[in-house]
């Protein structure tokens, strides 16, 4: 073998080299996905919900043993339904839940515009333009939740102090920490 035979073994090794970092470098960069938003508040899984373990209320004697008739409708009077009590302890009437807009916000909503019902979309597709254009000076990928909205944040301690400069009662904060 000659001086010249061993620099073109060097030269393929360091070929092959360059080409394994760069696979392992895409290999790694494709592990690092994506999620749909910047905070995820959902569960992908199918598991439990802590939340939806509900206790039975006592069984309790009906004030009288003749049958009703059927209603599909009907719930079973064992079964909780605690969005309704939690309604009825807040003050609310739960025959009024509609989903609809009160008759007697009526003429806010006329004076004001009215209600947009596609408003969650629309502000879903503006806040994620916004994110985006955000993310678009980021050098690295990540959460940049809190860089995104920085210019949005509120100083709660310049507030509480110019609410007290204008002589409105506010109650105390915490110590800065």
């Amino acid at each position: 073998m000659t001086g010249g035979e061993d620099e073109t073994g060097d030269g393929m090794r360091r070929t092959g080299r360059a080409i394994g970092a760069a696979l392992a470098l895409g290999a790694l960069t494709a592990c690092a996905g994506g999620t749909d938003g910047l905070r995820v508040l959902e569960s992908p899984s199918a598991g439990p919900d802590e939340f939806s373990v509900v206790p039975q209320r006592p069984l309790q004697m009906p004030p009288g043993t003749a049958l009703p008739p059927p209603d599909p409708a009907a719930g079973n009077r064992a079964d909780p339904a605690p969005l309704v009590e939690a309604q009825i302890v807040l003050g609310g009437d739960p025959q009024a839940a509609g989903g609809g807009i009160p008759a007697r916000d009526a003429a806010l909503l006329a004076a004001t515009g009215g209600a947009d019902p596609a408003i969650r979309r629309s502000l879903a597709q503006e806040d994620a333009a916004f994110r985006s254009r955000a993310a678009a000076f980021a050098l690295f990928g990540g959460d940049r939740y809190y860089q995104a909205y920085a210019g949005q944040a509120l100083d709660a301690y310049a507030e509480l102090e110019r609410f007290r400069a204008a002589g409105i009662a506010v109650p105390s904060a915490p110590p800065r920490e």
